[in-house]
This record gives C-alpha cells, sequence and structure tokens, in this order.
C-alpha cells in the first residue's frame, strides 16, 4: 500500500488534477507504455485483453473479491486504485486501454512447454485451444497476456490468494483447477506452453 500512496504522491505532485484523462495516464504510470506491462511493479499487461474481462475484475477489484487477502500486496494496491475511480473514469480507462497498441510480451518464464501442453489440457476448456479466452466463463485471453503475471496469478490461486470467497465463482473454478498443478515446476510448465500460443 505504500508504493501506491508513494505513486499516487507523485502523481500529485507532477500536477496531475482528477480529470479521467489523468486517471488513464495513472494506468501508464504502473502498467507501463501503452499499458503492455511493467514487471517491475508487478503491473499486467493490459493492452489486447478484452474490455469486458479488465471491467469485471476492475468491479472485483473494487468489491473486494480481488485484491483482500493480506498476502496479496499488488492486488491491495490495485484495490486501492480501483476504489478511487469514477464510473465516468473507468469507461475512460477502458476506452484508452482498448485504443492502446498490444506488443507481444519479453519470454521471462522457462519451462517444459511439452509437458506443459499435457497439462494445459484441462485449462483449454475455459481458456480455449490456443488460449484465446472466453468471456461467457471469465477466462481472459492467456495468449495475450504477461507469462510472469499468469505464474503469479496460478499461485495466487493455488495459495487462496484468489478464488476463495464464496462471491467469487469463477475465481473458485480457476482456484478448483489450480490445485491440479502439483508444484512450481508445473505452474511454469503450463506457462512455458502458453508461451508458444499464438
Amino acid at each position: 500500500m505504500k508504493r501506491v500512496a508513494l505513486l499516487l504522491s507523485v502523481f500529485i505532485a507532477c500536477g496531475v488534477g482528477n480529470a479521467a484523462d489523468d486517471k488513464t495516464a495513472l494506468c501508464v504510470l504502473c502498467h507501463g507504455t501503452n499499458v503492455n506491462g511493467n514487471e517491475a511493479v508487478r503491473a499486467p499487461k493490459l493492452a489486447g485483453i478484452d474490455g469486458q474481462y479488465l471491467n469485471r475484475q476492475l468491479d472485483a477489484f473494487r468489491s473486494g473479491v480481488r485484491g483482500a487477502h493480506s498476502l496479496d500486496v499488488s492486488g491491495s494496491e490495485m484495490g486501492i486504485v480501483a476504489r478511487s475511480l469514477k464510473e465516468t473514469e473507468i469507461r475512460a480507462a477502458l476506452d484508452f486501454i482498448a485504443g492502446q497498441k498490444s506488443t507481444k510480451p519479453p519470454v521471462t518464464v522457462q519451462g517444459n512447454a511439452t509437458r506443459g501442453a499435457t497439462l494445459f489440457v484441462a485449462c483449454a476448456a475455459c481458456h480455449g485451444t490456443h488460449g484465446e479466452g472466453n468471456l461467457s466463463l471469465s477466462a481472459p485471453a492467456l495468449s495475450k497476456g504477461s507469462d510472469w503475471y499468469w505464474v503469479i496469478q496460478l499461485n495466487n490461486f493455488r495459495n487462496g490468494l484468489r478464488g476463495t470467497r464464496s462471491d467469487d465463482l469463477s475465481g473458485q473454478s480457476m482456484r478448483a483447477a489450480s490445485l491440479a498443478l502439483p508444484d512450481d515446476q508445473a505452474v511454469r510448465d503450463v506457462v512455458a506452453h502458453i508461451n508458444t500460443l499464438k
């Protein structure tokens, strides 16, 4: 939370006000130029991710469905930011994100992609064979995201930082699926396979 307070302080010190455009600049501050992700502050790639999915995640952060666990530092920080946004600012931010060019993120996770392909069969039921996602199942497009972020989130589900609330049905499904991955190596292997998807 200290990091968010620091970022907001820097943001205000730079003379930024409260207009919706200023909030989109706040997205860039953490999520990087053209919102293509910033691993240094654990802010995932947003460009290329479906706006409906992003809107649902913002709602989850605002309501406390996401980011409420004390060990989910990045999620807690995002919750603070999400709760600071008005509806008009959320729409402006989503429009801004939709207008950004999505670039392929660098590969940062190493694993056995062949083993990962076998493990991914269960994931494909919701996320699609090519990791294209399925909005009706609240399953994001994995092939467009940052591999390091998928590792973090799979481990968050496995460790109970996400998907344990009774009002988080999609999170509960994802938590159950993630528990089929027996160890950290299996997580890396699945993500290594996701890196091969087009």
